[in-house]
């Protein structure tokens, strides 16, 4: 596996406005050009790549007007004229989510952070209770997903035989998909009454959530047909018109490795089958990428803990309502807001502890 040299802009000139400019008249270029959209998949990449720098030169052009703003101010307030700093208090509230924003964004620098993201949502032990919670897990991200402005692609869902999902992928597209939702990777786990249970008794269930970075085609990873299994059958559904009567459901087993993909969000088997090849390689590339570390790990001494056997987050319902981050200890009291998809300050507080631990291990 490598990854071929690819440009790219560091935070230093992200808000370089002539590049942008220049940026912005390259991809409108390529638009333009009318063989882009028989390559529906090219085209949807070039649009998302234009809306990404034009949010990116709408904010440069906000930060230079606030700039300009505030240096008016400073100059009227060191004139000494009357009731100028509470226009300069209010002039800074304004960009005050402004650069907390931007912040953020500098603090996404691993390699794959600004890519789009693939989330796995598996229910834990305890059969409808679980694959409840696991139902609700996913649609915590899609609401997220719309707050966000994102786009949430279904690639594959097992429903269960009473209620919730037995597992659900999801592919969020959008500018640092990854970097913000990394911080969900792990055990989530819920405390609540249970609408299953006739005697009102309080349950505890699990749901893990897998997320991992897209991988774009500068990324040269060769799979040798010989390692992989094509599975072809029905989609499976809730009933009714729901269930595909055709075989274009696809799971794909990679021998060497034992991971399986399934997708079947698609009537088309072969766009099943490219989507399913999209999320193995994917798969792939971050198995690679965990044995590099688990080497460097070994080098500095033996893991404290394994994150995929430890809860990361614990939303309780019952006897009190409370969401708590057991990483960060960031929390918030309203629940329902919370699993509505407002996970924006966990996602936060998780940046901004990950940066924190990164320098606490860095050697001195």
């Amino acid at each position: 596996m490598r990854r071929r040299s690819k440009g790219s802009t560091t935070c230093g000139g992200t808000f370089d406005e002539e590049k942008l400019r220049r940026e912005l008249e390259e991809v409108d270029a390529q638009a333009q050009d009318p063989q882009i959209w028989s390559d529906q998949d090219r085209a949807r990449e070039v649009m998302r790549h234009r809306s990404e720098l034009q949010r990116t030169a709408e904010t440069a052009a906000r930060l230079r007007e606030v700039g300009e703003e505030l240096e008016v101010l400073l100059e009227m307030a060191r004139e000494g004229e009357a009731g100028v700093e509470s226009e300069l208090e209010l002039a800074l509230r304004r960009v005050g989510p402004l650069l907390d924003r931007i912040e953020l964004t500098t603090k996404m620098t691993g390699e794959h952070d600004g890519a789009n993201a693939f989330i796995e949502i598996h229910p834990g032990a305890g059969g409808t209770e679980s694959q409840d919670w696991a139902q609700m897990l996913e649609r915590l991200y899609l609401r997220w997903c719309e707050r966000r402005g994102y786009e949430a692609e279904l690639l594959d869902e097992q429903p269960g035989e009473e209620a919730g999902i037995k597992s659900a992928t999801l592919l969020v597209k959008g500018p640092y998909a990854y970097g913000y939702l990394k911080s969900e990777n792990g055990i989530h786990r819920l405390v609540r009454i249970s609408p299953f249970d006739a005697q009102a008794r309080r349950h505890t269930s699990f749901a893990s959530a897998h997320v991992y970075p897209e991988v774009d085609e500068e990324v040269d990873l060769e799979i040798p047909e010989k390692d992989i299994r094509v599975d072809r059958y029905c989609s499976s559904g809730p009933g009714g018109q729901g269930v595909n009567t055709t075989y274009s459901a696809v799971r794909l087993v990679h021998v060497p490795s034992g991971i399986i993909v399934t997708c079947q969000n698609e009537r088309s088997q072969i766009k099943n089958l490219a989507s399913a090849m999209k999320v193995l390689k994917a798969r792939l590339y971050e198995l690679e990428l965990e044995k590099r570390e688990e080497e460097l790990e070994k080098l500095k001494g033996p893991k404290k803990d394994i994150s995929w056997g430890n809860q990361i987050r614990s939303y309780v319902l019952q006897p009190y309502r409370m969401v708590k981050d057991l990483r960060t200890g960031h929390e918030i009291g309203d629940a329902d807001r919370v699993l509505d998809g407002d996970i924006d300050g966990f996602i936060e507080a998780f940046l901004h502890w990950q940066v924190q631990k990164g320098q606490q291990e860095a050697p001195s």
